[in-house]
């Protein structure tokens, strides 16, 4: 694949996050998964995984950290200086997540979308001594694996509801939607009442909201979609 930009430049980018999720979490006390939201909406991450030279190499990572906290209205008052970073599991976060955003081009809002932070930093202990492609194809794995959502689930995020709201616009108990939606409960087996109160409720047929035997062709359509 083409990447976005120089390998020779992926070091930088590498170290660079590495520092930057290492400051934001353990001096500001900023969750991982929050810092790279902010990165996100503040469209820093939009000119990193672009290799933009200011953001990549052109900057610290405790820079690139102050950069986002500032730009995300999140106030940081006199942060102690780092001059030397350790691999500590938040550096190492960091530091694959931006390998494994240049060798896959994945966008880092498709990363976090796939998957979280804080599911990277639990394999710390068993990924950070091993070879960048062996980490990296762990988490290909782990994003390929991962259960695709549920229909209820993607419809009502497609009407932009939350649990709650689709209950109160349903009348469905509110326990009863989100086993449905973490398939503890089988929606195929639900009242035809129920079906039919939450079809109304996010404008759509019974049938949508129906899950599909994992052989069908109608599932694994959507898994190679």
């Amino acid at each position: 694949m083409i990447h976005a930009y120089d390998e020779q430049y992926l070091n930088d980018a590498m170290l660079n996050l590495g520092e930057a999720f290492d400051f934001a979490a353990n001096v500001c006390q900023v969750e991982l998964d929050d810092f790279l939201s902010m990165m996100i909406s503040s469209r820093i991450a939009f000119q990193f995984e672009r290799g933009v030279p200011k953001y990549v190499s052109g900057m610290s990572g405790t820079e690139l950290a102050l950069e986002v906290l500032r730009k995300s209205g999140v106030p940081v008052e006199n942060p102690a200086a780092r001059t030397e970073y350790f691999c500590s599991p938040e550096y190492w976060t960091g530091w694959i997540t931006a390998c494994f955003q240049w060798y896959t081009g994945r966008s880092f809002q498709n990363i976090r979308e796939s998957l979280p932070m804080r599911d990277i930093l639990r394999l710390y202990p068993i990924l950070h001594e091993v070879s960048e492609d062996r980490a990296i194809d762990a988490l290909n794995r782990m994003i390929r694996d991962k259960p695709l959502p549920t229909r209820l689930q993607r419809r009502r995020k497609d009407c932009g509801i939350t649990q709650r709201e689709l209950s109160e616009k349903s009348g469905v108990n509110l326990r009863t939607i989100q086993q449905y939606e973490r398939r503890s409960k089988d929606i195929n087996k639900a009242a035809g009442a129920t079906l039919r109160a939450l079809s109304i409720a996010l404008f759509c047929q019974i049938e949508d909201l129906l899950e599909y035997d994992c052989e069908s062709p109608d599932n694994q359509e959507e898994r190679s979609s």
